[in-house]
């Protein structure tokens, strides 16, 4: 069913948004210090082009420990995200997402765009994975809090 949806997306305008997040990609990599951003762009980018079938996911909850993008600096290049592209980007999906929802067969395309515009507020320490391995962390982290909780620590 995957392949069905992203065939259908592709030939639906989701290339666009993807051209959208490459665009990003490119202007962010102008610069030395944007290259971080960048990178996370193209990788968007391709999550923006074939959606169904994967998922983004925290890198905490993915790995089960925080890295420098899941802690404080990680914050801090989501609000420089934010503030730079990300809003405009999101605005794009979101606005996609409405003009979809005005047909019946446009609402699955619908609801990728309110996922990937809420991914492109703010992306940093999230990655992109199958929608089975996001589903198997979630399920093993809330069997480590349950065993924590157990535990009593």
């Amino acid at each position: 069913m995957s392949v069905i949806g992203n065939i259908l997306w592709i030939i639906f305008g989701g290339w666009f948004m993807a051209l959208l997040w490459l665009l990003f990609g490119a202007l962010a990599c102008l610069s030395v210090i944007g290259i971080p951003w960048g990178r996370a762009c193209f990788v968007m980018a391709g999550f923006a082009f074939m959606p169904f079938g994967y998922e983004s996911i925290s890198r905490e909850t993915l790995y089960g420990k925080s890295d420098i993008g899941t802690g404080l600096p990680g914050m801090v290049g989501n609000a420089v995200w934010f503030l730079l592209a990300g809003f405009w980007i999101a605005i794009a999906h979101a606005a996609t997402a409405v003009a979809l929802t005005l047909t019946i067969v446009g609402i699955p395309f619908a609801w990728q765009h309110i996922k990937l515009a809420e991914l492109a507020l703010f992306p940093i320490g999230k990655t992109i994975v199958p929608c089975e391995v996001a589903a198997e962390a979630r399920r093993r982290r809330a069997a480590e809090e349950l065993d924590r909780k157990r535990n009593g620590a």
